[in-house]
């Protein structure tokens, strides 16, 4: 399984650059994507797996 990237990423992309702001995302992020994208997991699960990811990749 692998994050491939869609016409949305690329609009969020360009968004998100005209705004002025950068958002890259790493390995472990595209992978909850790309697990939602497969319906391996909710939404709803990535979200939480996402925050507790980001919670504990905290300097």
């Amino acid at each position: 399984m692998s994050y491939s990237e869609g016409p949305n990423d690329r609009l969020a992309h360009h968004i998100s650059r005209l705004a002025g702001d950068t958002v890259e995302l790493d390995e472990i992020e595209r992978l909850l994507i790309g697990l939602v994208r497969a319906e391996r997991i909710t939404r709803q699960e990535m979200i939480l797996l996402q925050a507790r990811y980001l919670r504990e990749a905290r300097p």
